[in-house]
């Protein structure tokens, strides 16, 4: 039987543009990008274990706004339940500790980037949402 894995994602918004942060070579999915974010420890609300994993990740601290999408994936190693939030910096700029790379994009070209697969109904959700924004 698989393991279930229950993860946070924080959809970093700044001046328009969305935090993408690649996985490093020697991580499970090598060089795919992700929302910065990390695993729920026991006692943790996702919130909770979102504020923690980015402090610890890329030193920054977030304001954690309402949830964006919920979707379960099952990979090689187990099955990710990855929900993630819409997010602002409080305090800090994004350092590497984890990752190998960040890049600031604007929504429409988030499809641009080789995603994480349990990252791309987020991922989509926020592109439907600045198509509909764009059109008003």
């Amino acid at each position: 039987m698989k393991k279930h894995i229950f993860v946070v994602g924080a959809v970093i918004t700044e001046n328009g543009k969305i935090l993408c942060a690649q996985r490093g070579r020697s991580k499970s999915l090598p060089l795919k990008w992700e929302f910065p974010g990390g695993k729920i420890e026991e006692g943790e609300s996702p919130q909770e274990a979102l504020h923690r994993e980015i402090s610890e990740e890329i030193h920054c601290k977030i304001g954690v706004g309402e949830q964006i999408e919920h979707t379960a994936y099952e990979y090689d190693f187990g099955i990710v339940h990855l929900t993630t939030f819409h997010c602002k910096l409080i305090e800090g700029q994004p350092t590497l500790t984890e990752h190998i790379a960040i890049k600031w994009l604007p929504p429409a070209e988030l499809s641009s980037l080789d995603w994480a697969p349990a990252d791309i109904p987020t991922i989509e959700k926020i592109m439907m949402k600045s198509l509909v924004n764009e059109s008003k």
